[in-house]
């Protein structure tokens, strides 16, 4: 049963290769059967076109989960146990081989005080062993006081450009640190070999197929130390070479902003190596700001203190307005596409200021987006349609939920609290609209997702029964309908990635990119969208999870 048809839905799906051959009636389809004709009977379960997303990171995620996974531990204990165990299991160290760290990532801030773990902690359950565990935003690193050995970082460093160390009350760093702070450290972790990056790329790739996800834009693919994610472009062309890259991908090779203009020719010569096939490196991604939690976004006026007075701090851009113009200028003249980070009110802003003044065609041509968009000003909600910049949000974030409630809310105050995740605005407004999952900063699940996307709560798969997460809508008047979050996931990702005459839809001739589901979602009230599952996931005709008989 496929939402594919012009009456709304058809019962079957014929494919031949690797595309759709014929969408219609089970007698239809059953007519263009041969001798070598393989038929799966879903018994009458919802067939979807296979999810895309627009912002992830797989490689990073796949690496996380060889590693020391903390994702979904709710308590700081659980965390320290977790690690302990890992760090204990690791083979002896030597002060040159990678195994001397400990490695992985996926804490959350509202686990330890003030959203900010301590090496103490750290120090207690590694062994001695420098550690490196970045937050499930990417955006904070937890270290203990071996690494900030290893780094030279002491009472005397300053706070880099566009980053934070915390300190105790003394002035000595206390183990956590953010934004632009975290390359003083991953520049001394040894770089993962090839094999662990291959390795990580299978397993993200794997996971995300387990999703129901065929198709992606990788957010970041490049040596970003600043955000403490490895270089994956030679581990994505060895995949694609060796027919190991069953889903299609499309690299955002990294800005360098410690780096000038110089940069853009060695882009061109990514993008040469890597334009066409199942991995093309066609995008650049430029990260104008951090996050609101540690206040790194760039926002309009001044952070909030806890009594709600403004505090003087707004956050920086981390690229300059005069660069950022000449970069864009340059990058969308050479035919890039353009994928910006922007969480604070300001960075949207000057992303969309620097799209408005590119000439019309580069705009319409290449399709770039703003990934996050967390505060959107009032005056810039219709400026996303009249110049055609794609919103690329993670629409799991528009929720109740400890990071925004106590994290966020309480610094921005009530204006700017209602500028979020505007889904809904954008919409009505005519604004195409695609969705990512930023994974592993958050579940890659497009279902818990949808959910959010049409409740503006969590569902109870991800959040607790009986509190504001699951029960009170947040922002209700920016929920959207099924079909229109079904678009984002997958029409709106194949435009981004310029992949609409290939994927997202159920019409003959395009890839034959499929997910089944265990229920049917039109069949169901919107508030258990979550508690469907993927059973089957297709892509290129492939099955690549799940059975035949579910």
């Amino acid at each position: 049963r496929t939402p594919a048809h012009p009456s709304g839905f058809a019962q079957a799906v014929a494919v031949a290769d690797s595309v759709i051959a014929a969408v219609g009636s089970d007698e239809e389809i059953r007519a263009l059967a041969g001798p070598a004709t393989r038929v799966i009977d879903l018994r009458g379960r919802l067939t979807l076109p296979a999810f895309g997303d627009a912002h992830v990171h797989p490689v990073s995620g796949g690496l996380e989960s060889l590693r020391c996974n903390l994702l979904g531990l709710r308590s700081r204990q659980e965390c320290l146990d977790r690690i302990a165990g890992y760090a204990a299991g690791l083979p002896p160290a030597t002060k040159r081989d990678p195994s001397a760290w400990v490695l992985g990532g996926g804490w959350s801030r509202e686990l330890f005080p003030g959203g900010s773990p301590a090496a103490a902690d750290l120090d207690r359950v590694t062994g001695g062993r420098p550690a490196f565990l970045s937050d499930r935003g990417h955006h904070s690193g937890w270290v203990n006081t071996a690494a900030l050995a290893v780094a030279g970082i002491g009472p005397g460093t300053p706070d880099p450009q566009g980053g934070r160390i915390e300190r105790d009350e003394a002035g000595r760093p206390s183990g956590t640190l953010h934004d632009g702070a975290l390359q003083l450290v991953t520049a001394r972790i040894p770089s993962p070999s090839p094999d662990e990056l291959t390795a990580g790329l299978l397993a993200g790739q794997a996971y995300l197929h387990s999703m129901g996800i065929t198709s992606y834009q990788d957010a970041c693919v490049g040596a970003a130390g600043a955000i403490g994610i490895p270089d994956s472009f030679e581990a994505y062309r060895r995949a694609a070479a060796g027919g190991l890259l069953t889903a299609r991908v499309v690299g955002s090779l990294w800005w360098d902003r410690q780096r000038d203009l110089g940069q853009v020719d060695d882009l061109l010569g990514r993008r040469e190596q890597a334009g066409a096939g199942p991995f093309r490196a066609t995008t650049v991604k430029l990260m104008l700001d951090g996050v609101c939690e540690t206040f790194t976004a760039a926002m309009g006026s001044s952070y909030l203190d806890r009594d709600g007075n403004h505090t003087g701090h707004r956050g920086d851009l981390f690229i300059q307005p005069d660069l950022l113009a000449e970069a864009t200028r340059r990058l969308a003249a050479e035919g890039f596409q353009l994928h910006f980070h922007a969480i604070g009110d300001r960075a949207v802003t000057a992303a969309l200021d620097v799209l408005a003044d590119l000439p019309p065609q580069q705009r319409d041509s290449s399709r770039h987006h703003v990934a996050h968009v967390q505060f959107i000003r009032p005056r810039d909600v219709g400026r996303f349609a009249e110049i055609g910049a794609v919103a690329n949000f993670q629409p799991l974030w528009a929720c109740h939920e400890p990071e925004m409630d106590e994290l966020t809310v309480p610094f921005v105050g009530a204006e700017r609290a209602s500028w979020q995740y505007q889904i809904g605005s954008l919409a009505r407004s005519g604004a195409r609209i695609a969705f990512g999952s930023d994974w592993p900063v958050s579940s890659a699940d497009p279902l818990q997702e949808i959910h959010v996307a049409v409740n503006r709560v969590l569902s109870s798969r991800l959040g607790r029964p009986g509190t504001p997460e699951c029960e009170t809508p947040f922002l209700p008047d920016q929920a959207i309908t099924l079909d229109a979050a079904l678009a984002a996931f997958t029409t709106g990702v194949a435009y981004v990635n310029h992949q609409e005459h290939e994927t997202g839809r159920l019409l003959p001739g395009l890839r034959a990119d499929l997910v089944v589901l265990d229920q049917d979602l039109y069949a169901i009230p919107a508030a258990e969208i979550g508690s469907t599952s993927v059973i089957m996931t297709v892509a290129g005709g492939r099955v690549v999870f799940g059975g035949e008989h579910p």
